[in-house]
């Protein structure tokens, strides 16, 4: 007796049902029409894809079903967190050298450590969008990606300690330089 996928397959199209999201293919739980080699050849032997049968259909709806659930969930918690950081302040005082350059850094795990404390939920550094280090003192406004669309921004403000290692001004400079010199 033939086997079920050579006999529907052979030079014609098929239903596949994906279990995976396939590049330029579709998502997990998308019914796509492919041709038969690809869906005998390819996708179905590296378990991309299943033969889409009614019993695989109902199965892919009750799955797509549970993972809508989820995403909305994820989504009101998401929107909630949002609207708590949105506008958000985060002051660090920090030691600074010549031309305003902090000695250390601000990095994304104490925007992650103070932010946390602030509205009292954690967050994934990962999370916050900071290219590299703050070095300097001023004022960078941050985003942070909680989804691929749901970005508030905070502002993180970088400010020098008291007492902290001023940037010498010109004639200070000349002051310092004709001390050397007499000495």
């Amino acid at each position: 007796m033939p086997h079920m996928l050579e006999d529907a397959t052979v030079g014609t199209k098929m239903k596949v049902l994906l279990t995976q999201n396939v590049d330029k293919l579709g998502r997990t739980g998308d019914i796509k029409e492919v041709s038969g080699g690809y869906g005998r050849n390819y996708l179905i032997p590296k378990r991309l894809a299943v033969l889409a049968t009614r019993g695989q259909m109902k199965q892919a709806e009750e799955r797509i079903a549970a993972q809508r659930k989820r995403d909305d969930i994820v989504r009101a918690e998401a929107e909630t967190l949002a609207a708590k950081i949105n506008g958000q302040t985060l002051r660090f005082t920090a030691r600074v050298g010549e031309l305003d350059r902090l000695y250390g850094s601000v990095t994304s795990a104490d925007i992650a450590e103070k932010l946390a404390a602030t509205i009292s939920e954690e967050i994934d550094r990962r999370k916050i969008d900071l290219d590299e280090p703050i070095k300097r003192i001023g004022i960078y406004p941050i985003k942070i990606r909680l989804l691929s669309d749901l970005e508030p921004m905070i502002n993180v403000v970088v400010e020098g300690e008291e007492g902290a290692l001023e940037v010498p001004s010109p004639e200070t400079e000349e002051t310092a330089e004709e001390t050397a010199e007499s000495t």
